[in-house]
């Protein structure tokens, strides 16, 4: 069985009953699971091995995700600290060596002169890899067969995977202290006698707040999110805007919207449309700048069109339309359907370091426990970019941190964030399950 994203428009009760499906499939089978995906939590639970294509080469890993990393950290460390003490005692060998060597031609000694030589020869063999593939101690005959220019492997300290480098403006200043925007008493209907998709909603976000919203497709959170931008009119309530809020709004089809722009105009690139978008008040040099701070440069920027971007660069694109004015409250609508887990963790640094608001409607669990409740995971290893709950300075430490569920037209507060929803979801998941034959 082979599956590619298959959590990406799943909402978060499909994504557990999918992971205990495969999980109880590859717990009573015999079927093979090949599983590409984003979503660290889902691969986490699903999978035993792990397949890393990088260099154009693939290299395997038995674990899961979270016991790769540790292992790539450990790693890091260990043969950093090996590379380092081979180093220093090459350069020592090396300076007694040219030592040997002058003192050798001017006696015109040959016996200093071979031993320097014979020195020399030692560094070379004794340079590389101490150990074996399996730990041990290396050996030669056993560990390094075939033709090779050195006897041993160089020493290759393995280096960070990480995604593209994503860094978004601080917000513009906002002159005057008050609520960023409110929702008071909210309802909307789709016909004046249809039920409510939502019914009552009560919403204040000040400057760096961070809410996350999650629940069932269908329960109206799009619609939601599309009253608090203005691109919809509620039935009931009041919605109020500060005088200077500046909103940035990364929609739910914002990848589909630009991939229908670039077949409308093949001509147009990423430049090109954010020229047009800026409408004069930015440069090309600062449109450049800004596009390269979310990974796109180059050739990319200015000679391939929009519709020959992958997913991953037209997320980034359609983050350069709602960041390039500084927004004070960014509004992000499912924004990891398209990219790799690398480049959602890139992201999530990003977002910890932002200093406006940020309202995030997301079914990712890790992108909505580090954005929002701040939490640095043991099991997802986080950047020293990032800045979490846990972090040093108290404008960073007081931030309101709250995750609600949209039930029933309703807000309701998640007091234990993502894993109060997460195991609700888990107990309905476990009375619908089927037990595989």
């Amino acid at each position: 069985m082979i599956l590619d994203e298959p959590t990406n428009f799943l909402d978060l009760l499909g994504v557990v009953w999918l992971e205990n499906y495969l999980k109880q499939m590859r717990n009573t089978s015999r079927t093979t699971m090949v599983l590409v995906s984003h979503d660290r939590d889902f691969v986490n639970a699903v999978c035993e091995e792990i397949a890393i294509l990088r260099d154009q080469k693939l290299s395997y890993f038995k674990g899961n995700l979270s016991a790769y990393e540790k292992d790539l950290e450990e790693q890091k460390l260990y043969l950093g600290r090996m590379k380092e003490a081979q180093e220093r005692q090459k350069a020592h060998m090396e300076a007694t060596i040219r030592e040997t060597m002058k003192v050798g031609k001017k006696t015109n000694d040959d016996n200093k002169l071979r031993m320097a030589k014979s020195r020399q020869k030692r560094i070379e063999d004794r340079t590389g890899l101490q150990v074996s593939a399996n730990g041990g101690r290396f050996k030669l005959s056993r560990d390094r067969g075939g033709w090779h220019s050195s006897a041993r492997a160089e020493i290759e300290v393995p280096t960070d995977e990480k995604g593209v480098l994503i860094v978004l403006p601080d917000a513009t200043e906002l002159r005057f202290p008050g609520p960023l925007i409110s929702l008071e008493g909210i309802v909307f209907r789709y016909k004046q006698n249809d039920a409510p998709v939502l019914n009552g909603i009560d919403l204040v976000m000040h400057m760096g707040d961070r809410v996350g919203i999650m629940g069932l497709n269908g329960c109206g959170k799009s619609t939601l999110v599309r009253l608090l931008t203005g691109n919809m009119l509620s039935s009931k309530g009041k919605i109020s805007n500060h005088s200077r809020l500046k909103l940035g709004y990364y929609a739910q089809h914002s990848v589909e919207d630009l991939q229908n722009e670039g077949q409308a105009d093949q001509n147009l690139t990423a430049l090109s449309l954010m020229l047009k978008e800026v409408e004069g008040k930015l440069n090309e040099g600062e449109i450049r700048g800004l596009l390269a701070s979310l990974g796109l440069q180059g050739k990319v920027v200015s000679d391939v069109p929009i519709f020959r971007l992958s997913g991953g660069q037209l997320v980034r694109l359609s983050l350069a339309k709602i960041i390039w004015n500084s927004p004070h409250l960014l509004v992000l609508d499912e924004i990891t359907t398209h990219l790799d887990f690398h480049t959602v963790t890139s992201l999530a640094s990003a977002l910890s370091t932002f200093n406006g608001a940020i309202l995030l409607i997301s079914h990712d669990r890790f992108l909505v426990r580090s954005v929002i409740e701040g939490k640095r995971d043991e099991e997802h290893i986080l950047g020293d970019e990032f800045e979490g709950a846990d972090g040093e300075e108290k404008e960073i430490q007081n931030r309101r941190r709250t995750v609600y569920v949209l039930k029933s037209g309703k807000l309701h507060e998640q007091q234990e964030g993502v894993e109060q929803f997460e195991q609700s979801l888990v107990k309905r998941v476990r009375k619908m399950m089927p037990t595989l034959g």
